[in-house]
């Protein structure tokens, strides 16, 4: 496709379901006055009309309709917040589908048709936590998409983890009960670090894998945009010649599987509770909308028993040895939303919504889903919330539902039922694109159990132990410990020992010296020690390096060298990158040199912190890089960068403030000399993700962009494959991190 017709594309053929809003969308700017909700004009929107002798007020008047109004809507204004997933961001965007390939699998058209573009609308959220808790909480974020299909609207309402806790649906209750705040104190908001959610793990040995995945570095992603995604249940697809196979869907993201640091996670939770959220509506008005492809996993019923572990679990992943990733269709979300609650907060999903195609296993978890969010749609929003403009669909629909609180459709007609003497509104058959439920054969005796594959609970708990890094490891060790450590029960961290001992003896061991619980002195049981792909975070690292949407904070003082500055700018912006300057006060800072004009700073040392960026670069300038030696928050700026094992580059003099006032353990420097203004000798060095040179070079194409690769000859293409790496976990696993104060 060129690259006129992607510009154009996301703009007229992806946008069907904004289209479809617009009866619905009002801009504040193109009213000329105020007016009540029945139309009245208001004239004074601030004053109850009240008995007065035109000095002193007296009693207020109820016969004032525009007060009561307005008191009265606003007292309704909230709506009951989802039991789970309450804070959620979201975003418009489409879906394409790469060609005709998943035919094989499958007939339903969003999945097989390439000419179609197929609106849909994504929310992402936290799970545990009320709408007003934090975003970057360790907790599992929900990723639920919409696909506004010609079909009716398909809902793939998944998780950035591939699995959860529980196999049955109707242990749903308890786990939530569980995880949430506990119910004396309605402590703690937002995360898991207490007695109720650890004992239910240490009594629920089903829960053993996605405690590992959740405590892992996926609990605490950098970006919505830097998530994979998982459908998490199995769901079935049948093709045109009615076989019928068993799916997985996941979302690939473009920029790779990253995540925070643990302080940083905590310190960002207070200093920017909103990262998230801004985060996601920034990279999209900065030109760079998130991409996923949508990727599937294909079992045929006929080898449904063929594994070691029934796929119906949805405590279990595929392994993708086993059954590949087969790539389908890519994702783009290229527009924020005009209004967060009539769009983000009203958006309602269901599991039960399906298209052709696409249908339900037995998956016990899937099945109580299905019943579960359609009734709770019904107590937030009403039993018309299908009709609520961001969740209707856009092809046509048409009924005999009928009334109901809220109902917005005006039908016309002399009949609501069927059959009718008119034949009006019939089913559609199943060759005219009907729904058809796979037929399926069952028999057995109606009890209450569970397959003897569902018993297995650890095998994959330490499959995806074993598959992590050596600092992924450490960082769900670290994680443990930190939940346990705030579990006040001896009773529950003391319990917890043996459960994680079922997983990895030296795993429980190292938990057990951090928590004070007894340590085991020999495994539960053996761990397997086997691998599987793609479990861990470095299995995603973009195939081209890249800094797109990369926040890279530039830090200044008075006498900074101002080409090196543009420069730079220049440099980050060509590649996507989003970067900010920081200097001593909010305002304009001066360069070295008479007669230049200053840069405005974006923000200064105290207005934002190391934390909300992804890198540092420290230009040159002799009175800039004083200044900054003399002030501690920039030193702790740097400091922070390095213990959250973040990029940070500098050139000229900016090299001795970090050399000899920031005092980088372990880091070897750029060396030269300065022979009258300009430096002389040295190289570029590139040590443990810290970049330094004598001076700024760039690439000739920088106008351009240019490519980001290891080895590069110039400072800001050796930088920018630092910071495309994400971190350097080189430098925790060495323990450089862990000698600075920050």
């Amino acid at each position: 496709m060129s690259s006129v017709a992607q510009k154009i594309l996301p703009n007229s053929l992806a946008n069907a379901k904004t289209a479809d809003m617009k009866n619905e969308l009002v801009d504040v700017k193109d009213q000329k006055g105020m007016t009540t909700d029945f139309g009245l004009p208001v004239s004074d929107p601030d004053r109850w009309l009240k008995v007065s002798n035109g000095e002193n007020i007296g009693p207020h008047l109820l016969e004032d309709p525009i007060a009561r109004e307005k008191i009265h809507r606003f007292d309704h204004e909230r709506i009951p917040e989802r039991v789970v997933h309450a804070r959620g961001s979201a975003a418009f965007g489409y879906f394409k589908a790469f060609n005709s390939d998943a035919e094989k699998y499958t007939s339903a058209g969003v999945l097989t048709d390439p000419s179609r573009t197929t609106p849909v609308f994504v929310r992402f959220s936290t799970v545990q936590g009320s709408r007003g808790s934090a975003d970057t909480v360790r907790d599992v974020r929900g990723f639920a998409t919409k696909f506004y299909t010609q079909e009716g609207n398909w809902d793939l309402v998944g998780n950035d983890i591939p699995i959860f806790f529980i196999q049955e649906a109707m242990k749903f209750p308890d786990f939530v009960h569980a995880v949430k705040p506990e119910p004396h104190n309605e402590v703690p908001t937002g995360q898991s670090a207490h007695n109720n959610f650890w004992d239910y793990f240490n009594l629920q040995s089903e829960t053993s894998h996605m405690v590992m995945w959740a405590m892992s570095d996926r609990g605490i992603p950098r970006s919505f945009r830097m998530m994979q995604g998982f459908g998490v249940n199995t769901f079935t697809l049948t093709n045109a010649a009615g076989e019928l196979f068993f799916v997985k869907f996941h979302w690939l993201p473009e920029l790779g599987v990253h995540s925070f640091t643990w302080d940083e996670a905590l310190k960002i939770c207070g200093q920017d509770p909103d990262f998230h959220r801004k985060d996601l509506n920034e990279a999209i008005e900065n030109g760079a909308p998130p991409k996923w492809t949508l990727a599937i996993q294909v079992i045929p019923e006929t080898q449904e028993h063929d594994f070691d572990f029934d796929i119906l679990d949805a405590t279990k992943i595929w392994p993708e040895e086993l059954v590949p990733l087969i790539p389908i269709g890519e994702m783009i979300l290229n527009k924020t939303v005009d209004e967060y609650f009539t769009q983000t907060e009203q958006v309602a999903f269901c599991t039960s919504h399906v298209v052709p195609g696409i249908g339900f296993s037995d998956d016990p978890l899937l099945q109580g889903r299905n019943l579960s969010y359609f009734d709770t749609q019904i107590s937030r929003l009403g039993i018309n919330w299908e009709e609520l403009p961001i969740n209707r669909p856009i092809c046509p629909y048409m009924n005999f539902n009928r009334d109901g609180k809220a109902r917005h459709r005006i039908t016309k007609g002399t009949v609501n039922y069927w059959p009718n003497r008119f034949e009006q509104i019939p089913p559609v058959a199943v060759e005219n694109g009907g729904y058809r439920q796979h037929p399926a054969k069952i028999a057995g005796v109606k009890e209450r159990m569970r397959g003897a594959k569902f018993q297995e609970h650890y095998s994959q708990a330490q499959l995806f132990y074993n598959s992590l890094a050596d600092h992924e490891k450490l960082h769900l060790i670290k994680a443990i410990s930190f939940e346990l450590s705030h579990c006040d029960d001896p009773l529950v961290y003391e319990n917890a020992i043996p459960r994680l001992n079922d997983i990895d003896h030296d795993m429980a061991v190292q938990v057990a010296k951090n928590v004070g619980g007894p340590a085991p002195s020999e495994p539960n049981r053996k761990n397997h020690g086997k691998k599987s792909k793609n479990l861990s975070q470095l299995d995603f690292m973009p195939k081209t390096p890249t800094i797109k949407s990369r926040r890279i904070a530039i830090l200044i003082a008075d006498g900074f060298d101002a080409a090196v500055v543009e420069a730079a700018k220049g440099a980050f912006l060509a590649a996507g990158a989003v970067p900010f300057v920081i200097g001593p006060r909010r305002g304009e800072i001066m360069p070295e040199g008479a007669g230049q004009k200053g840069v405005f700073a974006d923000h200064h040392f105290e207005g934002q912190r190391s934390t909300m960026f992804d890198a540092i670069f420290i230009p040159s300038g002799r009175a800039c890089a004083q200044t900054l030696a003399s002030n501690g928050r920039a030193i702790h700026w740097v400091l922070e960068a390095f213990g959250h094992l973040k990029a940070i580059g500098a050139v000229g003099e900016a090299v001795a403030f970090l050399e000899s006032a920031c005092r980088l353990p372990g880091i070897s420097f750029a060396q030269f000399e300065t022979v009258g203004s300009a430096p002389s000798g040295g190289a570029i060095t590139v040590d443990f993700g810290v970049v330094t040179a004598p001076k700024f070079s760039a690439p000739s194409s920088i106008s351009e962009g240019w490519k980001i690769a290891k080895g590069a000859a110039d400072f800001i293409g050796a930088f920018a494959y630092e910071i495309s790496k994400h971190k350097c976990f080189e430098r925790e696993l060495m323990g450089l991190s862990d000698k600075v104060a920050y």
